[in-house]
């Protein structure tokens, strides 16, 4: 299969091309800075002839350095301008080049202000109370409106994407553990990008046709987490306390693992710690 990859360059982007390349797919990024074989994009502007391209995964982001939620910064309407017209705009032309099969990385932010401690499943109202969670439910709702018999898609809601990689999302907590400064508790899901790119690769095979589907592993205390740093470095900082798994909103994969989707869990979260301890 030949694959357009937008992000592929990110941390998620990483996962989700070596992914793709390992399972013999031929894989096209489309960048800013494209590497040799790849196509210029940039959200704001032209989008390229993707003709020839059997699927696209579309992980490209725009964003306030860091910031995910809140990754709007001072200029909300380039904001949308760029990730929720520029994200619509590249599957249009998609769907009229003839590319059969189109993913759109999207997020658990879509679900917003629930209830803590709600399940969240794949039928619930979408309810985001962030600019980045609307911008997301809207490029899902306007990508499933483009499906057709010719143009399958899908919407892949991810939570927090972790693994090995530069400047990976736990750097800077594993940096301040080990210089001794105290952790604020914290619980939350997390998935290992190995994993996510793994569903990406089923969902570009799978019947899917305006599907989202909720992505999710660990419910992962940084107790925990820090916990397994320290057996492996000999850290003696004290562990943040426990925080309240009951307050954590987390998401049913039911859907997902019906495509036979089976995440590494707590086994592949200690495979990759050496890795991100450097």
């Amino acid at each position: 299969m030949k694959v357009a990859l937008t992000g592929g360059t990110g941390l998620v982007g990483l996962f989700l091309a070596d992914a793709a390349r390992a399972a013999g797919h031929d894989v096209t990024l489309l960048s800013r800075n494209p590497p040799p074989g790849g196509m210029h994009y940039d959200l704001l502007g032209e989008v390229p002839d993707l003709t020839g391209h059997d699927a696209l995964i579309h992980a490209a982001f725009q964003h306030a350095p860091g910031r995910y939620r809140g990754g709007e910064g001072t200029d909300p309407e380039g904001f949308l301008a760029a990730n929720r017209d520029g994200s619509l705009r590249l599957f249009a032309a998609a769907r009229q080049a003839g590319v059969a099969r189109a993913l759109f990385l999207s997020t658990r932010a879509v679900y917003g202000d629930h209830p803590a401690g709600t399940v969240l499943t794949e039928e619930l109202e979408l309810r985001p109370d962030t600019l980045y969670g609307q911008m997301k439910a809207d490029v899902e709702q306007g990508l499933a409106a483009l499906s057709s018999p010719t143009f399958s898609t899908a919407s892949l809601r991810a939570t927090g994407v972790y693994g090995p990689g530069p400047n990976h999302k736990w750097t800077d907590l594993f940096r301040n553990f080990h210089a001794g400064r105290a952790i604020p508790p914290r619980v939350a899901t997390e998935v290992h990008g190995d994993d996510l790119a793994a569903a990406a690769l089923l969902l570009l095979e799978a019947p899917t046709t305006g599907l989202a589907f909720n992505i999710s592993d660990l419910t992962l205390d940084l107790h925990d987490l820090l916990a397994e740093v320290a057996r492996l470095t000999g850290c003696t900082t004290p562990l943040p306390p426990r925080a309240d798994a009951a307050k954590v909103s987390a998401m049913d994969c039911t859907r997902l693992r019906a495509l036979g989707w089976r995440p590494g869990g707590w086994p592949l979260l200690r495979a990759s710690l050496p890795a991100m301890l450097g």
